[in-house]
């Protein structure tokens, strides 16, 4: 048992580490606005001036003198690849220049593969000129920042900013082949003893030069990465402290409309209530009358029951906003729909993995969700059945919540209805659990979906955005 304990500790002091170098989820807008500036509004123009030079320096014969064999050989797979490159260029400007037309996730396709395809290009000029003493070392510094500003995922940023060095260290290796190649060719008939001794003296010269220049690239991949967690973690810190306020003032407007309509009704429906019973009281023998004080009492406490509703809803205001998971959630709404005192012998079966991001937001309201859809399975199913509860993460960092119980199902021609205020098939139901449901899920952006097969059981999943990164009081 200790050793299951240590082993799962560690494992939670690993992922803690990884979320502190995790980049917040990215912002299609913000990323589109990254790529208009960056690729298309710098990138192209770029590009546009290099092509002359780097066309005149690979296609002028004067260009170089003479070359060595091995050379020209890695010089003509050179114009091939620039001539490629030439044409993955001009289509990638094509849909740059037209981005606004084109989804989100078919532009990071293309950014990705220039911003590799740009890389490669780089690394192979580098080995043919001069390798890791090479003036454009200081491209590739530029394409890390470039990488930085443009791919919005920490993971994939930090792997192809390893591709760039990779691809330098690679191309700096390549060089210093290819010139020994090229010196022991033209020194083949110098002594053997003399050979290796230039040849120890150059290796170890550029290894000191590629050891600064490899840290400096990664120094430089870690402290972009460090800048652009922050910036994000910065400016979803300030778009979520703009939602609080936001929905703070929204649920204050309409926790004060709902107790003031509550306060209004609650005292006139009392006295309605008293004033009717001791009618019925007097007139006992009147048949028809007693009939009819009989309906307005129980329309009255059906009155009450939906006022009563509005005021526990009207009341959630009262709480504050916190960081909640889901496990405690779900754990405190089944102690409410399903005490374990209470004789039901419904199985209940979780799975929720430890992994999860929380919820920002008020307890309350996550607990009136899921407690109403526990408390309409519980009597859907009478005393007996099953329900299990199931939790994943979804996409765009959100949770995704499933409920489904062994029930008798919705039948179809009422399932359109559910959501509707104060529609109910129940004979003391008030019909607001579910659209409390609904409308408590779209409040923080999530949304509702039920699915239901007559004699099969019902699944609600609600799907619920997450925030972990705001400053609360």
């Amino acid at each position: 048992m200790p050793e299951a304990i240590t082993a799962d500790a560690l494992r939670q002091q690993w992922q803690g580490l990884f979320d502190v170098f995790q980049a917040p989820p990215s912002d299609p807008i913000l990323f589109r606005q990254r790529i208009r500036f960056v690729e298309r509004n710098i990138g192209i123009w770029v590009k546009l001036m290099l092509s002359p030079v780097i066309y005149w320096f690979l296609f002028n014969p004067n260009a170089f003198g003479s070359v060595s064999v091995p050379r020209e050989d890695v010089l003509g797979y050179l114009q091939t690849f620039t001539l490629m490159m030439t044409a993955v260029n001009i289509g990638a400007g094509i849909l740059l220049w037209g981005m606004d037309e084109i989804s989100t996730p078919i532009l990071e396709r293309v950014v990705s593969v220039t911003t590799l395809l740009d890389t490669a290009f780089l690394a192979a000029l580098t080995l043919f000129c001069g390798g890791f003493d090479s003036i454009l070392y200081w491209v590739f510094l530029g394409l890390v920042i470039r990488n930085a500003a443009i791919i919005p995922r920490s993971e994939v940023q930090v792997l192809v900013n390893l591709f760039v060095c990779a691809l330098y260290v690679l191309s700096g290796v390549l060089e210093m082949r290819l010139s020994l190649v090229e010196t022991q060719v033209l020194d083949s008939y110098t002594p053997k003893l003399e050979s290796s001794g230039g040849l120890s003296e150059a290796v170890s010269e550029p290894f000191e030069s590629l050891v600064l220049r490899v840290l400096l690239l990664l120094l430089m991949t870690v402290v972009c990465l460090g800048l652009q967690i922050l910036i994000d973690r910065q400016r979803q810190r300030e778009a979520e402290t703009q939602e609080f306020a936001l929905k703070q003032e929204q649920l204050e407007a309409a926790g004060r409309l709902a107790a003031e309509i509550a306060h209004q009704l609650k005292n006139p429906l009392g006295i309605i209530n008293n004033a009717a019973y001791t009618l019925q009281k007097t007139v006992r023998e009147g048949k028809t009358i007693t009939q009819q004080i009989a309906i307005i009492r129980e329309e009255v406490a059906r009155s009450d029951r939906i006022i009563t509703d509005l005021m526990g809803y009207a009341r959630l205001v009262e709480g504050r906003v916190e960081r909640v998971t889901i496990a405690e959630i779900l754990e405190q709404s089944l102690a409410i729909a399903l005490p374990p005192g209470a004789g039901f012998s419904i199985q209940v079966h979780l799975d929720i993995p430890p992994a999860l991001p929380v919820l920002l937001g008020q307890r309350g309201h996550f607990m009136e969700i899921f407690t109403n859809l526990l408390v309409n399975a519980r009597e859907a199913m009478g005393q007996t059945g099953e329900v299990w509860i199931t939790a994943r993460p979804a996409p765009d960092y959100a949770i995704q919540v499933t409920v489904r119980d062994s029930g008798p199902g919705i039948p179809a021609e009422v399932i359109g209805r559910i959501w509707e205020s104060y529609f109910t098939t129940k004979d003391r139901g008030t019909g607001l659990g579910l659209t409390i449901v609904k409308h408590t899920s779209e409040m923080y952006g999530g949304r509702v979906r039920v699915e239901s097969d007559s004699g099969k059981g019902t699944t609600f999943t609600i799907t619920l955005p997450a925030r972990t990164l705001m400053r609360l009081r």
